[in-house]
Order: C-alpha cells, then sequence, then structure tokens
C-alpha cells in the first residue's frame, strides 16, 4: 500500500518570523559566537556557527584562511592532494585549525588516503575535524563509515550526511557516533537531485524535525543548502538548526578556484557547479559512471570581491534578525523564534 505523508512540509520561502519586543537597543548588543560541546569529542569551539560547504569551488585553503579569522568554518574540499593538505595542516599560516573541517567520502581510497594524511600530520596538531560527507547518507554503509572514523579519530569532531529525517538523524548519532549530522538533499542551488530522482524534503521542515531528534541525543544538526538570501539563514537558524553550511552565497569572491572569466584581467565570473555534476565528475572522475546520472549543473555566478565583504552581510542581517525577535545571543534564536506561515515572502516589483 502506498503512503502519502499529508502533513504540509515546509521550505525557506514559506515562511516568515514574527517579530517580537525586545529589550536590545542596538544590533552591537548581540552576541552572535557560540560555544559548543559534543556528545562524542572531547573539543569546545566557539565560534560563528556558519560554514562553507566543500565544493570544490569554495571549500579552498585560501577560503579557510579568511574565514577562520573572523571565526568562521570552511570543510574543505576533498580533492587536493595528499602533499598539499599535509602541507596545509603542518604550516604555520596563522589559520585555527579547529574552524577547517577535513572532507571524506565512503570509498576504501577517501579512507586510506585520510589515515595517511592524518597520521604524517599527527605530531604537528591534534587529528583534524571531519566532514564525512555524501549525497545519500540513508545506506547501512554510511552509518559504519562514521563510526570506523569515530573509532580511528575519537578527539575529532564528527559532522556526517546528508539526511532529512529523524530516525536517519538518530542512526547517525547514536551508532555512528557522530556529533553534527548533515540536514538537506536537493536543496542545494546546483543540485538537480528532486528533478534526477523525485526524492527530497522541503529544507525548514527536516531541519525543525532533525533538530528534535538530535538535540534529544546531546548532538547538533548543520542545516545544508537552500540558502538564497540572508533571511534564509537566519531561518535555519530559527528552526532550531546549530549550524549552517553554505555554498552559492560564498561563490564568486576572490577566495574561490575553478574557472574564472576575465575581461581586461580583471574577474567578472565563475563557474560554480554541483559536485554531482557532470562536470565535477569530469574533472575528478574521468566523467560520469555509466550506472548513474549527473545530479548537479553548472551555473555561471558574478564576481563579488572578498569573502569578508560576505560574512560582514550574513552577520550583519542575523544580529538585525536579532533585535526583531529579542534574542540576545545566537544561541537563543530558536527559542526566540515564531514562524507565520505566508503566501509571499516579499515584494518583487524590482526583481
Amino acid at each position: 500500500m502506498q503512503k502519502i505523508i499529508n502533513e504540509i512540509k515546509l521550505d525557506f520561502d514559506d515562511v516568515l518570523i514574527r517579530p517580537k519586543r525586545s529589550f536590545l537597543n542596538s544590533r552591537s548588543e548581540v552576541c552572535i559566537h557560540r560555544e559548543f560541546g559534543f556528545k562524542y569529542s572531547p573539543r569546545k569551539l566557539n565560534i560563528i556557527p556558519i560554514m562553507v560547504a566543500n565544493m570544490d569551488t569554495v571549500g579552498t585553503f585560501a577560503m579557510a584562511k579568511t574565514l577562520s579569522q573572523q571565526g568562521l568554518i570552511t570543510c574543505l574540499h576533498k580533492h587536493y592532494s595528499s602533499q598539499q593538505y599535509i602541507d596545509f595542516y603542518t604550516s604555520n599560516n596563522e589559520i585555527n585549525k579547529d574552524l577547517v573541517f577535513y572532507s571524506v567520502g565512503t570509498s576504501e581510497k577517501d579512507i586510506n588516503k585520510t589515515v595517511d594524511i592524518f597520521t604524517k600530520i599527527q605530531e604537528f596538531k591534534p587529528y583534524p575535524n571531519i566532514c564525512l560527507d555524501v549525497a545519500n547518507g540513508y545506506t547501512e554503509n554510511f552509518v559504519k563509515i562514521a563510526h570506523k572514523l569515530r573509532k580511528l579519530f575519537p578527539a575529532s569532531v564528527i559532522m556526517a550526511g546528508n539526511v532529512v529525517t529523524q530516525e536517519m538523524t538518530e542512526e547517525l548519532i547514536m551508532h555512528g557516533q557522530a556529533d553534527i549530522v548533515k540536514v538537506g538533499i536537493g536543496s542545494g542551488s546546483v543540485c538537480t537531485t528532486r528533478l534526477k530522482t523525485g526524492v527530497g524534503y522541503p529544507q525548514l521542515s527536516a531541519v525543525m524535525e532533525c533538530a528534535d531528534a538530535a538535540h534529544g541525543l546531546g548532538g547538533h544538526v548543520c542545516s545544508d543548502g537552500g540558502c538564497k538570501v540572508v533571511g534564509d539563514i537566519c531561518k535555519a537558524f530559527g528552526g532550531n538548526s546549530d549550524f549552517v553550511m553554505l555554498g552559492s552565497m560564498f561563490a564568486g569572491t576572490n577566495e574561490c578556484e575553478g574557472e574564472w572569466q576575465y575581461d581586461l584581467s580583471k574577474k567578472v565570473s565563475l563557474k560554480f557547479y554541483g559536485m554531482s555534476s557532470k562536470e565535477a565528475m569530469h574533472k575528478h572522475y574521468n566523467g560520469v559512471a555509466e550506472y548513474r546520472t549527473s545530479e548537479g549543473k553548472a551555473v555561471i555566478v558574478p564576481y563579488k570581491g572578498g569573502a569578508e565583504e560576505i560574512v560582514q552581510d550574513i552577520l550583519g542581517g542575523l544580529r538585525s534578525a536579532c533585535t526583531y525577535i529579542g534574542a540576545t545571543k545566537i544561541k537563543d534564536f530558536g527559542k526566540k523564534t515564531t514562524f507565520i506561515q505566508v503566501n509571499n515572502t516579499h515584494n518583487r516589483i524590482f526583481e
């Protein structure tokens, strides 16, 4: 018998945050840093809980250098060479390595590469934090790999995903021993999974439901995908996400790598693509395997200047949102948020 869940699931575009009385007199009074403890890792992180995605255009060493200076996290893409990672982690490059996540997939090659790199850098720095990243986090093997990484690197903060439901969030925390569960399927700006497979979940509802499951077990969640504007980041935090991961917002900044287009020696635009796209698979895996299809697309994004300008815009919006709802610190954002369901979120006359 086919099953249909009749309860409406919501995306960021379906809601607005209701304003409330506030005792704050200025945006400058808002604390946007948050201290995190973790269920399994003994580490403590005092950070701004914004992450840059581990895509090969934005998850770069240059991005890590810029963002770590401002207290934000960068998830490095996994396609640098072993020596490049070793040089990065062992060099005195004024980067807080706790604010950098090393990305890994589930293949034996990925795991062996990780073990080799971590073994060679352990005398210079404790093992890096880890982003275990796959498009489909619903396989039994994925949970086993997460647990294996926990046994190999017990001190690392481990983030694993992607999933969108409560039961898999609980599975990854209880049996995968992940500290953070990454939430989002098909919501990314250059992801076509929903078009190619029909699979997905509206991002706001996914975040709210997975956060409820994770927090009951002492875990955390990261909302990955679906943020088109700064207000969507605020809504993700309002849905009780602990972290928000961004890709397209940072695409086109100086810190990006990839195919730039120039006009009179000045950067004009950058090709930005999903990591399951035809472009990514041709670049890193010699083409699309015959048993699969591309689940991403390529777009051209305009040059945006330095990433610090994007950070300033995001943090300014977060501070402002906090003053609208009376949250003195970002940790309280979810507790202070009430959503209202709407048919229209803003005036589009000049779009």
